[in-house]
């Protein structure tokens, strides 16, 4: 780890200006900080302190029926909060589920969206790989287990956070501040795939800060579901995630159904194939099935991934029925 000083802005503009300047880096909860300079892989001269800045750090409504959550926010307080238990329990189990409780008591809404990807050629210092200015991803024909199945190419990472998938189906987006002004995005929109840019996952400019979540109001009788496969029940990244949210009638006749899966693409994955499966259905077992199928028409499993394709229609099964209110069999 190379010697840095820390720096600690006045406001948010102050931040916006240091995070502009050259071989800064951004500094919140610091656990995916810590880690990239331990493995050298960042060695920023300096470190913006953002923890001092004012109303980053609260769960709110937003005044039009929905929630604003700061990026400050901490892991345990998006598990624990009640409104959000109530009105967004995808968000809350996502939060809940993530890392460890010392990690939950540190990692912060903001730094759970913007880690970087655990992709172990990433992570040593010794792999001058793709996305760190190299000429190939390593895991095309290397060591590929926990990679993606879809939208991969150039580089073949899957986005490790918990929370996107589950605010991604919530239709959240975020706001961010810097030199160039303040702007709004749909949080589906922020990340991007390798093949526009195979070093970021996202487009957050230099000098932006990610300031604030915001989640507009479920639709009326909605059920959210978020649920994710370990190979460990302790602590693990998840191997596959989903989230789910089904709006449907006493019938079951679904009204709206949004999917999304985590852990199988560079981005959290929008399952659009299955929505349309679902819209307009009569949710069962068989439309569920059918759903998943849909989703994982396109999935290209590298050489010692292909498990995650099984793996993630049961999975989208299993949340869809749960977010339907429909029984699982079998």
């Amino acid at each position: 780890m190379n010697r840095f000083e820390i720096l600690t802005p006045s406001d948010l503009p102050h931040a916006g200006q240091l995070l502009a300047g050259r071989n800064h880096a951004a500094l919140a909860g610091g656990v995916d900080l810590i880690d990239l300079l331990k493995q050298n892989i960042l060695a920023p001269s300096s470190l913006v302190n953002l923890k001092g800045l004012r109303g980053m750090d609260v769960i709110e409504p937003d005044g039009h029926g929905g929630i604003r959550i700061g990026a400050l926010v901490k892991l345990r307080e998006v598990a624990g909060n009640p409104l959000l238990r109530e009105r967004y329990a995808a968000l809350a189990d996502a939060a809940a589920q993530a890392a460890t409780p010392q990690v939950r008591n540190l990692a912060t809404v903001g730094g759970n969206l913007l880690q970087r990807p655990r992709c172990w050629y990433f992570r040593n210092p010794d792999v001058h790989c793709l996305k760190k200015g190299g000429g190939r991803c390593y895991a095309l024909g290397g060591l590929n287990r926990y990679h993606a199945i879809l939208g991969g190419g150039p580089s073949f990472i899957v986005h490790p956070s918990n929370l996107a998938p589950a605010l991604v189906v919530f239709g959240a987006s975020v706001k961010l501040v810097g030199p160039a002004g303040e702007r709004t995005i749909e949080l589906e929109k922020f990340f991007i795939l390798p093949k526009t840019d195979p070093a970021r996952e996202n487009v957050l400019n230099p000098g932006e800060v990610l300031v604030e979540v915001t989640i507009p109001g479920p639709a009326p009788g909605a059920r959210s579901v978020y649920l994710e496969a370990r190979e460990k029940q302790s602590f693990d990244w998840p191997l596959v995630s989903v989230a789910v949210i089904i709006a449907s009638d006493s019938s079951h006749l679904v009204r709206e159904g949004r999917v999304v899966m985590g852990a199988v693409a560079p981005i959290p994955w929008r399952c659009h194939e299955a929505e349309a499966a679902l819209r307009g259905s009569r949710l069962n077992p068989e439309v569920a099935a059918r759903a998943a199928e849909d989703a994982l028409k396109t999935a290209a499993p590298l050489s010692d991934n292909g498990y995650k394709v099984p793996l993630a229609k049961a999975l989208m099964r299993r949340a869809i029925l749960r977010a339907g209110g429909i029984q699982e069999t079998g």
